[in-house]
């Protein structure tokens, strides 16, 4: 089930937000865990074993570590309590934790990355191995994570582990988020799953949010799929450099609005049941370096690999290098068991090295160039000049181009075919003799515009278009504008998921 589906809008999401309130303030999680469960299990009903199965193991586990700490005979005061004074090492807490980890990593392998395995395992023999047939959960990478990083949280002490199992069911099956993100910390919503109420103000926020992502994945997100989608279907040297050109870059803003609008709905959803949940993106292709990328793009994931590999490898502390190399390279791998994923990883990872490399030879040099008083000085009050927009622009280009070739990594069915295709785009394929269709057959006048539209929308023009308008005419006016917008856009979106047969999530594979 999808959000993007007359069945979620028009039957499970209208039962499910009827029923919530129905049951009052007591009978809510209840409710809303059952409707999450029921979500999940809905195309694979058996898969609600493995979620329910990671439920027990980080419950469990997390009651195992806040014992032994309530066992020890000195507390400590404030925010952590319960926190034994001593350095020892304490062993059972951390086989407890490995123990955890382990057993959901384990869980995570055998659903996405046995077959990949096995199948690379018997290239390497020379065998033919046979790859198990086993069809992976949706939404168990982000799923698993949450999972994980409560039990992380718990050890370190961040958060108190929680005694009632429902309350930590629903954290980890709340179907807003379950299945594509934003991937959503313990300690972010703990306190709502005990305690939150939903303002008028929250819920009408909730709406629009909702609706806004919802626009972007049924008019953006499909329209571009069904060209990108065309154009990728086709044998590589049937393709003109043109065509693999539009191709690639109707992927590129597929994938933007497609998982930006999921993560719209979820943070919609969240809010009409009174969760606040993180941010996902900010504008990310206005982006000036890849390093800046990632603070934009997927942003509740670049948090995780940041908080729970990065800095306990030891952060801008030691190991630098090696420690951002290892967390690009666990990003390929945590989207998918294939090859042109885990490159795509190590590309982003090459340029965010490169990047840091230059940053400490550049301030090497800045330092050394403002320590000799005739070598000049280096002042903080820039102004805008001609140079700044052009070294913007070049660096905004710089960075679109680094990711818009990791996207035709990321889309290829595997590395020989996005090697193939680039190619093609920059007209090096040999085998290009007949061409299957020219441009005009993918993009026809409604495309153009949704195209054109989805370029502008990606970067800043929304917020500063909502800016003039605020400033313009009164708060009611702009209300009234508002709310018939999101109206129009709401059966716009209808009617193109009624009448369209594009319709899953990219992310949902992950």
């Amino acid at each position: 089930m999808v959000f993007s589906s007359g069945l979620f809008l028009f039957l499970f999401l209208t039962v499910t937000l009827a029923g919530y309130y129905l049951a009052g303030r007591r009978g809510g999680n209840v409710w809303l865990l059952l409707a999450s469960l029921f979500f999940f299990g809905y195309s694979h009903p058996k898969h609600l074993l493995v979620i329910l199965a990671g439920i027990v193991i980080n419950y469990v586990a997390a009651l195992l570590i806040s014992s032994i700490d309530n066992k020890s005979p000195v507390k400590a005061k404030g925010p952590k309590a319960n926190v034994p004074k001593s350095n020892a090492v304490n062993w059972p807490r951390i086989l407890i934790l490995v123990a955890a980890v382990f057993l959901n990593l384990g869980i995570l392998f055998y659903f996405k990355y046995f077959g990949f395995a096995t199948q690379t395992a018997g290239r390497l023999l020379g065998k033919a191995l046979s790859v198990p047939d086993v069809l992976m959960p949706i939404g168990i990478s982000f799923f698993t994570f949450q999972g994980m990083s409560y039990v992380i949280d718990v050890f370190r002490r961040d958060v108190p582990a929680q005694k009632n199992p429902l309350h930590v069911a629903l954290y980890i099956v709340l179907f807003p988020q379950l299945i594509a993100g934003p991937i959503v910390r313990y300690k972010e919503i703990a306190g709502e799953i005990l305690n939150r109420q939903v303002s008028l103000a929250d819920f009408t926020d909730g709406i629009s949010r909702f609706l806004t992502g919802l626009a972007k994945k049924a008019l953006v997100a499909n329209t571009l799929a069904i060209a990108a989608d065309a154009i990728w279907s086709n044998p590589v040297h049937e393709n003109t450099p043109v065509i693999a050109w539009f191709g690639s870059i109707a992927y590129t803003l597929q994938i933007y609005y497609d998982f930006s609008g999921y993560s719209d709905m979820a943070i919609g959803l969240g809010r009409m049941f009174g969760f606040h949940f993180p941010e996902n993106f900010d504008l990310p292709y206005v982006s000036k370096s890849i390093s800046e990328f990632w603070r934009r793009w997927h942003i509740s994931l670049g948090s995780w690999f940041r908080d729970y590999v990065y800095i306990p490898l030891g952060g801008n502390r030691r190991h630098v290098f090696f420690n951002l190399g290892l967390v690009f390279l666990l990003t390929g791998i945590w989207h998918g068991a294939a090859w042109h994923f885990i490159l795509w990883g190590v590309w982003h990872g090459f340029f965010i090295l490169a990047e840091r490399l230059v940053k400490v030879i550049f301030s090497k040099k800045t330092t050394s160039s403002a320590d000799n008083p005739k070598s000049g000085t280096i002042t903080s009050n820039s102004k805008l000049t001609p140079w700044s927009v052009v070294k913007a622009v070049l660096s905004t280009c710089y960075a679109m181009a680094v990711v818009h070739i990791g996207w035709v990594l990321f889309r290829a069915p595997s590395l020989r075919e996005a090697v193939t295709y680039l190619k093609a785009m920059f007209g090096l394929n040999k085998d290009l003799l007949h061409p299957g269709f020219t441009l005009g057959w993918y993009l026809d006048h409604y495309t153009l515009l949704i195209l054109i539209l989805a370029v502008l929308f990606a970067g800043p023009l929304p917020r500063l278009l909502g800016c003039f308008i605020k400033k313009k005419l009164s708060e009611p006016a702009v209300l009234i504008l508002t709310r018939l917008a999101l109206l129009i856009l709401f059966v716009l979106s209808v009617i193109s998921i009624v009448s369209g047969s594009y319709n899953p999530f990219i992310y949902f594979q992950f």
